[in-house]
This record gives C-alpha cells, structure tokens and sequence, in this order.
C-alpha cells in the first residue's frame, strides 16, 4: 500500500532540534510495516517555498504518487483546508488526519479542519460527542502508544532512582520541587531544566536505567473556559491549572486587556488537562516502571497497581515512589507486566493497523505477526 506521509520531520519545525515526535513514532513505524510511503514534510517545503507554493506542491504530489492513503498530522494553519478538501473530494486518496491535542484544541483547531477529512483520528474520549454534535461521523478513537523498533529494553544497569524527561510548563517545577523537598533523588531533563534537553537515545537509556520514570499528564497549554466577568458583557479567557491543592485561576486574556478577578466552579471545568501522553507506552515498552498521573481513560490501557502505577497528588506521588523505592521486586513485577501489556496492545502497529482497517485499507501482515517478527529479531523480553 502506497502512503502519503504529511507531517513535519522536525521538532516543531527547527531542523536544529532534531527529528519531530511524529518522525521517531508514525513515520519510523509505517516504514518498517513494509508501506510504500512517500514523505511531505510541509514544515520545511512551506520555509523553503512559501505556504502557498506548498499547498500547490502537495496537491500536485497527490495527483502525481496517486496514494491509497494520505496520512496527515497537521501542526499550525500551514495547510489550506481548501487545499484538504480538493485532494478529499477530487481524487481517489482516502485522506486522514491524526488530531494530537482533541482535549484542549478542538473547539480552535480540530472543528474546523475534521470535515476536510474523509476520516479523522482523535486521542480523546471526551471529544467523541464534539464530533457527533458537529455531524462528523468519520471519527476513530485511537491512542499514542510505542514504536518498538526504537523503543527497547536494554538489559542496562539501574543508575537513577526516579527520573523525570519533559518541559517545566504548568505546575511542573513546583511538583518536582516537592518531590525533591521530600528527600527523594529526581533528575529531570528538558529545555528549560539544570541538566538540558536530552537526546532521543539518551532518553531511552534514562527509561531504561531507571527504577522509577515519572510521567506528569498536565496538558502543555491548559483548556480555555471562557467565563462572563464583566459588567459590558466582554468575554474573557481564563487559563486554569490543577495544582495539587486544587483548581487555581492562573491568567486572563480579555478584550480590554484589564486583569480580572471572579468566582469560579472547579467542579465544572471537568478533567480535560489531564491527558495520556506518548510518555505511557514508551515507558513501559523499555520495560521501565511508570509512575504516572491519572488521565483521561489511562484505565483502559493499563491496569494501576498491576501494570503502572497512579498518583492523583503530589503527597500520593511521594508516597508510591518511596513505596517501590522500598520495593524492588514489586517495582520489577509491575514494569515486567506493563513492559509485555505495551508489546501485546500498545504499539504503532496495532494503532495503523486498526485504522487503515477502519478506513477500507486493511494492513497485509497482521499486528500480531509484524510483532512476532520484531521480537525474533532480538527485542528482549
């Protein structure tokens, strides 16, 4: 099956920051499912040419590859849904676009490019009703999960006792602060951290090495609530964060520019900062132990207690990483189940799989034998 990639190769678009997440994750593992795939990296065409120019240029690769499948990850407006729609509706590529961040972007993004799709695909359960009320039906609910062949258990000694890999956004630093503050070791890595921004190797051997990866599930941009603060009937936007003491209002961006202060219902924001990152299945599938923040739906790809482990705070946070500090062969057992539950369900393979299946281009090899071939070729268990 022929397959036209649409996605940036680059992290956020900066050659200098190496190879995007969707390069390491969708591009690496279709490639290695045996697919035909063609590569458009719109991000560095658009710098090199101008989005105009791009969008001529991906419409014309359509009509010349003629692929079964175009595969898009979109980033930004740097694509015209003008352009979206023509390659749906003008030719015979089944077009479908990965939405990344459904839980906090819908209502500013994914609702106005999902119907230039003939299928989309969203991480959010709590979306599934966004789509429906906007009559889009074409939705697979779908999940980040591990590429295997980058992924690895090493078999490397354990060098860290708890380890933390991402940016200091929201309500992070104060989080590991704490932790720290409770006399536990945490290295933390990322832009923006003492030690840097780690390579994609040397995070795989931190995964590996550690008896404890954390995993903070705090969306990178909180959710918007718009809420009616003044007398004139302006509407201003409140940014609001979960910290661990509760609900804190944490900036306003109105109209007239003027800082406000209202009550609000934390009740009423729901959950939807808390999100299943890439983070939970490349843990495990190093065969490392997750310890993680409760998300959206995590329950239904993994079994807390059995296969990771959950903290809704940071005092249950300090609490479960002292817990398996103290116990390592439990600590073992339960990185040992997520490691063969990630390899079982929870990999590119079994996602691509079950969309192009959804969308009419069922995948030759199976999910099952295309794991069975990975793991004879020396992936340890």
């Amino acid at each position: 099956m022929r397959v036209l990639y649409v996605a940036m190769r680059y992290d956020y678009g900066f050659p200098e920051r190496g190879p995007s997440f969707e390069h390491y994750n969708f591009y690496e593992c279709l490639t290695q499912m045996g697919l035909q795939v063609d590569y458009f990296d719109f991000i560095s065409i658009m710098n090199e040419v101008g989005k105009e120019r791009m969008n001529e240029l991906l419409f014309r690769k359509v009509e010349e590859t003629k692929p079964e499948v175009m595969f898009t990850c979109l980033f930004k407006d740097e694509i015209e849904p003008g352009t979206l729609r023509r390659i749906t509706e003008e030719t015979e590529t089944t077009t479908v676009n990965w939405f990344c961040d459904d839980h906090w972007r819908f209502e500013n993004f994914s609702q106005r490019y999902a119907s230039c799709f003939d299928w989309v695909t969203t991480t959010a359960r709590s979306a599934l009703p966004k789509y429906d009320a906007m009559g889009f039906s074409n939705v697979i609910k779908t999940q980040w999960a591990c590429n295997p062949f980058i992924y690895h258990h090493l078999g490397l000694p354990l060098t860290y006792d708890m380890t933390f890999v991402g940016q200091p956004h929201g309500d992070r630093r104060a989080v590991v602060d704490r932790v720290r503050q409770a006399g536990i070791d945490l290295q933390a890595w990322g832009n923006g951290w003492k030690n840097g921004r780690i390579s994609q190797d040397d995070m795989i051997r931190v995964f590996n090495q550690s008896r404890i990866n954390l995993n903070l599930s705090n969306a990178s941009v909180v959710p918007q609530h718009c809420i009616d603060l003044s007398r004139r009937g302006q509407m201003a936007v409140a940014a609001i964060s979960k910290l661990p003491g509760g609900w804190t209002l944490k900036k306003f961006v109105c109209d007239s520019v003027l800082p406000v202060i209202a009550p609000y219902k934390p009740d009423d924001l729901g959950n939807d900062s808390e999100q299943i990152k890439g983070r939970n299945f490349e843990v495990p599938g190093c065969g490392g132990f997750m310890l993680t923040g409760e998300a959206e739906d995590l329950t239904s790809y993994y079994i807390p207690g059995k296969e990771i482990a959950c903290f809704r705070t940071t005092e249950e946070l300090i609490e479960l990483a002292r817990y398996y500090l103290d116990n390592e062969a439990e600590r073992r057992e339960v990185a040992l189940h997520g490691y063969e539950r990630t390899l079982r369900e929870h990999t590119y393979i079994h996602r691509f799989a079950e969309i192009f299946e959804r969308i009419g281009h069922p995948f030759e090899r199976s999910s099952a034998e295309m794991l069975g071939t990975l793991l004879m070729g020396g992936v340890p268990a």
